[in-house]
């Protein structure tokens, strides 16, 4: 018979599978009183602020896919699974209430050293940003995966005031168009990771490493909502071609942007190839893309993150670019979804 899945609450979970969901249970902790019951029972129990409405998102975290095991350093996995999500929640503006991570591991991988410090430095990685960034690890659930690949996956919720959340399609032609922070950083610092993972191995979430450690812009987010700042936005994580597409496409509108005003990171500049190129297309910045009325006086900087007006919107669906002098044709040349 198959191995069934073991919810975290199970009282009947059997060797290192009911060690691990107590080592989770005693290191989660709460933040504010937005999850009133946690880890430990059949469900969850969240209770959003007056007001506010519940927001919900998921992503996946599949090793060889997004990850490699024995290049990315532990933490970096965990830290990354969550920053997914939070950065979801930071495009639409919204305040994280409570994480809830499913983790299907190789059989036998608890029962050795080397796979128990593996799932430790995991956890030590996500329960850190979940704590920097006041997201209770509220539940979740364990199984035996089907291979010998890691699979974990992360469902995020989150709240904001009712009906002000920011989304994709609240832009209009004429609108500026923003971008926070730097881009093209993660595509290059995963090159170089791939070529020397030695070097990384005591990377930690205080350096600067946009690929390895992702800082989700939560505080800007919640800044671009409740100073009204932003008609619309859209995570960073896909390639910044490849997300206007997205927002374009939901607003229904085109796009003109300025290479010469791409933020583009310093790893991306050192690059031998174009940093340019990383930066349209790269993806996994995190970043948040965004678009404000001309009307608005933009601060130069939101949430201590440094803002940049890359372009504009317009009538023609085209999106397009700028340089050297020339226009041409923006393709949405990112990450793609392969199914």
């Amino acid at each position: 018979m198959a191995q069934q899945p073991t919810p975290w609450s199970s009282q009947h979970a059997r060797g290192g599978e009911l060690e691990l969901i107590r080592s989770v249970q005693g290191r989660s902790q709460h933040h504010g009183r937005s999850v009133t019951l946690g880890i430990g029972d059949d469900c969850a129990i969240l209770q959003p602020p007056a007001g506010h409405e519940l927001l919900v998102t998921t992503d996946m975290s599949l090793e060889t896919r997004h990850f490699l095991r024995e290049v990315h350093p532990a933490r970096s996995v965990g830290h990354r699974c969550l920053a997914r999500g939070l950065s979801d929640l930071a495009a639409m503006g919204a305040k994280p209430l409570a994480a809830f991570l499913s983790l299907a591991l190789p059989a036998g991988m608890r029962r050795n050293a080397r796979g128990r410090a593996w799932v430790d430095g995991f956890l030590d990685g996500l329960l850190a940003l979940a704590h920097v960034t006041g997201t209770t690890l509220a539940g979740g659930d364990t199984a035996a995966a089907p291979g010998e690949q890691v699979i974990a996956d992360i469902v995020l919720t989150g709240s904001a005031p009712q009906d002000t959340s920011l989304r994709r399609s609240g832009a209009r032609a004429g609108d500026l168009l923003y971008v926070t922070g730097a881009l093209g950083g993660a595509a290059a610092e995963l090159a170089a990771l791939q070529k020397y993972p030695r070097q990384f191995r005591d990377a930690g979430a205080a350096g600067d490493h946009p690929h390895l450690f992702p800082q989700p812009r939560l505080r800007t987010g919640w800044v671009l909502r409740s100073r009204k700042l932003a008609a619309a936005a859209i995570d960073v994580s896909d390639g910044l071609s490849t997300d206007l597409h997205h927002l374009c496409s939901a607003s229904g509108v085109g796009a003109v942007v300025r290479a010469a005003a791409l933020p583009v990171h310093p790893l991306a500049r050192d690059e031998k190839d174009d940093g340019l190129a990383l930066a349209l297309h790269g993806g996994e910045d995190y970043e948040l893309l965004f678009a404000a009325r001309p009307s608005v006086r933009m601060p130069k900087r939101a949430g201590g993150v440094p803002v940049h007006c890359i372009g504009r919107l317009t009538r023609a669906k085209d999106i397009l670019l700028q340089r050297d002098g020339r226009t041409e044709p923006l393709p949405a040349a990112g990450w793609e979804h392969a199914l």
